[in-house]
C-alpha cells in the first residue's frame, strides 16, 4: 500500500484527535464503563472522519478504502480498546451495506447523519444461539401491510445501548438459511425494543447490549437492497470489519512493545535492567517482527481490496493473525512488567483484557481457519487427497 501526503495528513489528524479528545479521558471512561459516544462522534464528524470512504452526496469524503485503514491504524494510539472499536462499528461495520446497497432515501435519512456524527449506529447480527454461525440467526421480520414486524433478540451489540439505529440481520422468508435473510434499518427508539447491558471482562468503555425485539414495526422501505440478500451483504460487511480489525491492532501492538521496552529498561533486578536479559530483548524483537509481518499482510490485502479484488482469504488470514498476535503480545509483555502488569489500571493489563475479544468478535479464529481452508481447496492447480 502506497502512502501519500494525504494519507499521512489523515494519520496526523486522527492521532492528534486521540491525544486531545480520547486518551486524557480513558481512565474515567473505563471506570464508568461507557464514554459519551454522541459527543465524541460529533467531534469526529465535524472533522470529516466518519465517512472517509462514503459518497460526498451523503457527507462523506469519497476516498478509497485505504484511507479508512489509515484511520483504523491511527486509532491504535488509543489507550483502550473499547472506544476505537465503537468508532469502527460506526465507520466500517454497521454502515458499508447501507452505503453500497441502500436506497437514496434511506441513505439520506440514516447514513448522512451517521457520517455527520449526529447518529450513533450499531450492527445487529449475533444472537444468543448464533454468533459466528450467522446462518443460524433466528430473529424474524414478517410482512404486515407496509411494515416489517420484527421479533427476536441480538447479543453482544457494540453501541447497542446508545445507538440511534441498527443495521439488523433478520429472516424475511422460510427458504434456505443463506437466502432467507435481509438487512433492515431499525430506529432504536421504536416501540417494542428492550435493551440490557452486558458486563464484560474487557472493552469496558464500550457499551455492549443484549437487544430484544417484541413486535417492532419498521417501514418496508427500511430494507437495505433486496430481500433475501442480507447474508451476502453481511459477508461483504465482514470483509471490511476484518480488515479494520487487523489494521486497528497494528499500532496498538507496537505501542505495547514500546511501553514494555521503556519499562524494562528502567526496572532493575539482580543488578541490571530487565531489558539487559537476552531472553527479554530477543522476545521483544520477535514480537516486533510478528507485528511487521501482520502489517505487510494487512497492507497487501487492503491494496488488493482497493483494486477490486476478492480478499476473503487474505482478510480472514489478517483477522486470524491479528487476534492471535494481540493475545501473544499482551501476554508476553505483561510478563516483563511483573506484579505491575497484574494491576487493573496498567496499560498492558488493559490490553490483555481488551485484546482477547479480537479472536472472537467478527468471526472466531476457528471460523477464519475454516474459510482459509475452504479457499485453499479452490486454488488453481491445487490437488488434495
Amino acid at each position: 500500500m502506497q502512502f501519500t501526503d494525504e494519507h499521512r495528513a489523515l494519520d496526523e489528524t486522527v492521532t492528534r484527535f486521540i491525544e486531545r479528545e480520547i486518551n486524557p479521558h480513558v481512565p474515567a471512561w473505563e471506570a464508568a464503563q461507557e464514554f459519551p459516544s454522541h459527543e465524541l462522534f460529533k467531534k469526529l464528524g465535524n472533522l470529516g472522519l466518519l465517512g472517509l470512504k462514503y459518497d460526498e452526496a451523503y457527507g462523506g469524503s469519497g476516498l478509497d478504502f485505504s484511507y479508512s485503514m489509515v484511520m483504523a491504524e491511527a486509532l491504535g494510539s488509543c489507550a483502550c480498546g473499547g472506544v476505537p472499536m465503537a468508532i469502527g462499528v460506526q465507520t466500517d461495520m454497521a454502515t458499508p451495506a447501507l452505503a453500497r446497497f441502500g436506497s437514496d432515501e434511506l441513505r439520506r435519512e440514516f447514513l448522512a447523519p451517521t457520517i455527520a456524527g449526529d447518529y450513533v449506529a450499531c450492527l445487529g447480527v449475533s444472537e444468543p444461539g448464533a454468533g459466528s454461525d450467522v446462518a443460524a440467526a433466528k430473529t424474524s421480520a414478517r410482512v404486515e401491510g407496509g411494515d416489517y414486524v420484527i421479533n427476536g433478540s441480538k447479543m453482544w451489540i457494540t453501541n447497542g445501548l446508545k445507538a440511534d439505529w441498527c443495521c439488523l440481520l433478520v429472516n424475511t422468508g422460510d427458504g434456505p438459511s443463506h437466502r432467507n435473510k435481509s438487512l433492515v434499518v431499525v430506529p432504536m427508539d421504536a416501540p417494542g425494543i428492550t435493551k440490557q447491558k452486558i458486563d464484560k471482562i474487557g472493552m469496558h468503555s464500550s457499551d455492549t447490549a443484549l437487544l430484544f425485539f417484541d413486535n417492532v414495526r419498521v417501514p418496508r422501505r427500511h430494507l437495505i437492497g433486496e430481500e433475501g440478500k442480507g447474508f451476502s451483504y453481511q459477508m461483504l460487511q465482514f470483509q471490511e470489519e476484518r480488515l479494520w480489525g487487523a489494521a486497528a491492532n497494528l499500532r496498538a501492538l507496537d505501542r505495547l512493545i514500546d511501553l514494555t521496552i521503556a519499562y524494562t529498561r528502567e526496572r532493575k533486578a539482580f543488578g541490571q535492567s530487565i531489558l539487559d536479559n537476552q531472553v527479554v530483548h530477543f522476545k521483544l524483537a520477535e514480537l516486533r517482527t510478528e507485528v511487521e509481518a501482520l502489517r505487510a499482510l494487512t497492507y497487501r490485502a487492503v491494496e488488493m481490496y482497493v483494486a477490486g479484488q476478492d480478499v476473503t482469504k487474505l482478510a480472514s488470514m489478517a483477522k486470524l493473525k491479528a487476534g492471535r498476535l494481540s493475545r501473544e503480545v499482551a501476554d508476553g509483555c505483561l510478563q516483563y512488567w511483573g506484579g505491575m502488569g497484574f494491576t487493573a489500571d496498567n496499560p498492558v493489563s488493559r490490553a490483555y483484557r481488551d485484546g482477547r475479544l479480537n479472536s472472537i468478535g467478527g468471526g472466531a479464529d476457528e471460523v477464519m481457519l475454516g474459510i482459509i481452508c475452504k479457499l485453499e481447496d479452490t486454488l488453481p492447480g491445487r490437488r488434495h487427497s
